[in-house]
């Protein structure tokens, strides 16, 4: 990977807004893509292939996982979430940079593999708001919302392995802050390229 790409890797809790976030976001900044992934679950009412996820069968996504396709992985919630790791190489060699939302399992693996990455943790203003905007979704039954909130509780305690952390209580402002920290990221000195400055030399400096 080109140490001048960003890969900035999204997690939060379920109904903490990461994946609008980064959409939004995405939209916003010239040169930065929002990766879809792939998952074996069902698509919900609003959403659509190719644009929220990649809808696959199980057996494919075991395939992919076999062939060694995926960047991570992880079952979360009973069903099964990927990162195509060809689409984010393909990304990079069109010197994009990418934005993902995975949740802690698959930010622990991306760690290994893209150790240069910059990792963000969304934290909703409080466990009540969170339980309040998936109930307001209205996509999940009462079993799957105590789930979900279960899980939120043990993935909060992950934050403080992020450089970054936002608490989306206002939308507008924390996607002033996602996008904030990605433009301050793109100015380090560290990924600045002098020889495309051809008319200067560093003997000039």
């Amino acid at each position: 990977m080109d140490l001048r790409r960003l890969l900035i890797v999204v997690s939060a809790p379920s109904g903490a807004g990461k994946t609008s976030l980064c959409e939004k976001v995405a939209s916003s900044l010239p040169d930065l893509v929002h990766s879809v992934s792939y998952t074996t679950r069902s698509p919900r009412p609003d959403e659509q292939e190719g644009k929220d996820y990649y809808f696959i069968e199980e057996a494919e996504f075991l395939r992919m996982m076999e062939r060694g396709d995926f960047a991570e992985w992880a079952r979360v919630h009973g069903n099964l979430y990927g990162t195509s790791r060809l689409l984010l190489e393909k990304y990079f060699q069109d010197e994009k940079d990418v934005i993902l939302d995975i949740d802690t399992q698959g930010a622990a693996q991306l760690r290994q593999t893209y150790p240069h990455g910059i990792f963000i943790y969304i934290l909703p203003p409080s466990l009540e708001m969170l339980e309040a905007r998936l109930r307001h979704r209205k996509t999940d039954p009462e079993e799957e919302i105590q789930r979900r909130l279960k899980k939120a509780k043990e993935e909060i305690k992950h934050y403080s392995g992020y450089q970054y952390v936002i608490v989306n209580d206002v939308f507008e402002k924390a996607v002033h802050q996602l996008a904030s920290i990605i433009i301050a990221e793109r100015c380090k000195s560290s990924r600045f390229d002098l020889s495309s400055f051809k008319e200067l030399s560093l003997d000039e400096l």
